[in-house]
């Protein structure tokens, strides 16, 4: 697999965002001006829709829910996913690490499930979404 950048491909965390969404891009912005974000490969995938081959992750799944790939090159969804995007984060790590000694990450990702179905039927309804029709989510 070849990506955009040096990172060694089977070590480096790669983030999948939605930068057509204004409010996840304004989130992921918030991460990158940290310096730790240097060690994740950040993809944006509204612009870059090939997530299938890339990633082997269908582009309207990627769409659907957060995805982080950890360092061990397992994929992590929704809140599993900012879970593992948080430990690579000074200040974060003590988060991801209580919510996932806590037990408390299946009910975080229920709600988390929520938001998803609300953000991307919204960002469709707007005209911005470019997930297909017949796979969004009611």
């Amino acid at each position: 697999m070849k990506t955009q950048d040096s990172h060694d491909e089977k070590h480096c965390p790669v983030v999948l965002f939605d930068g057509g969404c204004p409010m996840c891009s304004r989130e992921i912005s918030f991460y990158r001006r940290n310096k730790a974000s240097a060690a994740l490969h950040w993809v944006d995938i509204s612009r870059e829709t090939d997530t299938d081959s890339l990633f082997g992750i269908p582009h309207d799944d990627a769409m659907q829910r957060f995805h982080v790939r950890d360092s061990r090159g397992h994929w992590q969804t929704g809140a599993y996913a900012f879970a593992e995007l948080w430990s690579h984060f000074p200040g974060w790590r003590l988060l991801s690490m209580l919510i996932r000694r806590c037990g408390l990450l299946p009910l975080i990702d229920k709600a988390y499930d929520g938001f998803a179905r609300w953000r991307l039927k919204r960002q469709c309804a707007d005209g911005t979404c470019s997930v297909t029709s017949d796979r969004q989510q009611p």
